[in-house]
């Protein structure tokens, strides 16, 4: 028997890596995350399989552009542990790794971007609990229930 899927959003700023590369290249580690909230989401939560929101942030208009797939059980990012990486952390080590990150699969593009102000306006439906539009929340993975999942794609 296999655990039910789960769904999740993920954040990325389009300059840095965008809907588009993720169809280009098909398959990418989700490297630099470094929140703990956030990696606890990815090392502990997250299974192959389970459907993302890619979501494009810090960008004129934010929003929901399209689905993808965790396609990877989570695993130690490389990033940690390069001098030269922008997000190197000299406290980490091969033996004990603080950040992981799981592989994500392009699914598709939406047809429109679902914005984030169109997001607001559907806070109802939403609920409380969907934690894009709570206020002050920053992370960059955010679990997303079933019911939310389908309510939002309905929404394209």
């Amino acid at each position: 028997m296999s655990a039910r899927r789960r769904y999740w959003l993920m954040k990325s700023e389009p300059d840095t890596f965008s809907i588009d590369d993720l169809e280009r290249v098909r398959t990418e580690p989700w490297n630099g995350v470094r929140n703990y909230q956030a990696r606890n989401f990815m090392r502990d939560g997250m299974q192959v399989g389970d459907g993302v929101l890619f979501y494009h942030s810090n960008t004129d208009v934010p929003g929901i552009v399209g689905t993808a797939t965790v396609a990877s059980k989570a695993y130690p990012d490389e990033t940690q542990f390069n001098p030269k990486s922008d997000y190197y952390d000299p406290k980490s080590s091969r033996e004990e790794p603080r950040w992981f990150l799981v592989d994500v699969a392009f699914d598709r593009k939406l047809k429109r971007t679902i914005t984030l102000d169109e997001l607001k306006q559907h806070a109802d439906k939403l609920g409380e609990d969907f934690a894009l539009i709570r206020r002050g929340n920053r992370l960059s993975v955010l679990p997303v229930s079933a019911a939310q999942w389908k309510y939002l794609l309905s929404l394209e």
